[in-house]
């Protein structure tokens, strides 16, 4: 016969539930610790994979311009954090602060963005270049003459609010469109060097490392484990609950538990042998 139904609160604290919670718990806190080892272990691995993709970014060899990106064409996410090479000249009257950018810390600075006009088989294009970042408003004049500028490709940005007193929030291609004309690249280049130097850098502007793609950081695979870990803890809580509430609604009886067993009929000899 079944155990007769009880109270949650009765099955929970009999002794061999008790039992049962005290190892499910250890199996969950062991499992939580491996979890917690192998987000580690993605932390550590994702800033060593971190540091040598900075490094080879760093050292890549630049490629043409034009033959990553046209004017007005989607800036994919494999191009961000290619190294481009372009030659063009500054409109160094057209140069905007782009204001609330932190560096090294700071958030009292501007990044310096000047358009870079760039020859190309249609006609003149306006390619945005950050030539570095200022810890002032005061930043000295870009290069005069054709320039070649070796940096690092980003996506442009979401609009914000409207290009006001030579300064914006956003390096958003369709404002800039507006407010340099057209055609503009819809991405824009982090200075990594240039030639003729910039004599603002001489001055206090200083370069910005290359950006990041979304996503850095941190090893998935490492990361998928720890998930994985911490899923089979809550598994081990969950069934020992699932344990308890059997045991309150009176398990059915085991093979070959005396409780479960049945007597069998006795068959008199007359009815095995019918006259």
């Amino acid at each position: 016969m079944a155990d007769t139904p009880t109270s949650l609160w009765r099955a929970a604290v009999r002794p061999r539930m008790l039992v049962l919670l005290v190892v499910f718990l250890a199996a969950a806190a062991v499992c939580g610790r491996l979890g917690a080892w192998q987000l580690e272990r993605a932390d550590v691995r994702g800033a060593a994979a971190a540091e040598r993709e900075a490094q080879r970014v760093v050292s890549a060899d630049p490629v043409d311009l034009a033959d990553l990106l046209a004017p007005g064409d989607t800036f994919v996410g494999d191009l961000v954090a290619r190294k481009a090479v372009v030659t063009g000249t500054y409109d160094d009257d057209a140069t905007l602060l782009v204001t609330g950018r932190a560096h090294a810390g700071r958030t009292d600075g501007y990044l310096v963005l000047t358009p870079l006009r760039v020859p190309t088989p249609d006609g003149e294009a306006i390619l945005p270049v950050v030539r570095g970042w200022s810890p002032t408003a005061d930043v000295a004049a870009a290069p005069a003459g054709d320039v070649e500028v070796v940096g690092w490709l980003q996506v442009g940005e979401e609009a914000g609010h409207a290009i006001a007193d030579g300064r914006t929030d956003a390096i958003s291609a369709a404002q800039l469109l507006a407010a340099w004309g057209g055609p503009v690249y819809t991405g824009y280049l982090v200075t990594q060097t240039s030639e003729p130097g910039d004599p603002a850098v001489a001055d206090g502007l200083e370069r910005l490392a290359p950006p990041t793609r979304a996503g850095s950081g941190l090893n998935i695979q490492n990361l998928a484990y720890a998930a994985q870990w911490w899923i089979f803890g809550l598994f081990a809580v969950g069934l020992w609950w699932r344990l308890v509430r059997d045991e309150a609604a009176g398990r059915p009886p085991l093979p070959g538990d005396p409780a479960g067993r049945q007597e069998l009929p006795v068959v008199s000899a007359e009815a095995r042998h019918p006259a």
